[in-house]
């Protein structure tokens, strides 16, 4: 049996957002198969990251926010999109360097992830926002 879902997940800046077990809880009784996740924003990513170190999500976060510093930031003038304030377009070119989507193996109801392995949405932008990730299990 197909299933879908979408996940509706909360944040409140820049950051990874961890929501494994939210996919645990949705895939606990379906046996094995694949599930694809899809973030569905431009302005934010998905990622298997490490969970259990919170030094690496802070230095993900710090390494990002070097690779691509906000428009108002002397080097980053160059940028026209900003509508929507400095974090605007920089947050697309994070979007466009990480992943938007992701592929898991499931066995036995669980996500076939590493030891030391987590889903997180990574938000690229200063405002809180409700993002949304959708959902689909195929079985095998």
């Amino acid at each position: 049996m197909t299933a879908q879902t979408r996940f509706h997940l909360e944040t409140a800046g820049p950051g990874l957002y961890e929501f494994t077990s939210e996919v645990r809880r949705w895939l606990r009784d379906s046996g094995d198969g694949l599930a694809t996740l899809f973030v569905q924003h431009s302005s934010a990513s998905i990622l298997v990251q490490e969970n259990v170190d919170p030094d690496v999500r802070t230095d993900l976060e710090a390494f990002f926010a070097r690779l691509v510093p906000p428009a108002d930031a002397p080097e980053m003038r160059w940028m026209r999109h900003v509508a929507e304030g400095p974090d605007d377009m920089p947050a697309h070119v994070k979007a466009a360097m990480l992943p938007v989507s992701l592929s898991i193996p499931v066995r036995r109801g669980d996500p076939a992830l590493g030891t030391w392995q987590g889903i997180f949405l990574f938000e690229h932008r200063r405002a809180p926002r409700t993002r949304q990730v959708a959902a689909l299990f195929l079985p095998a």
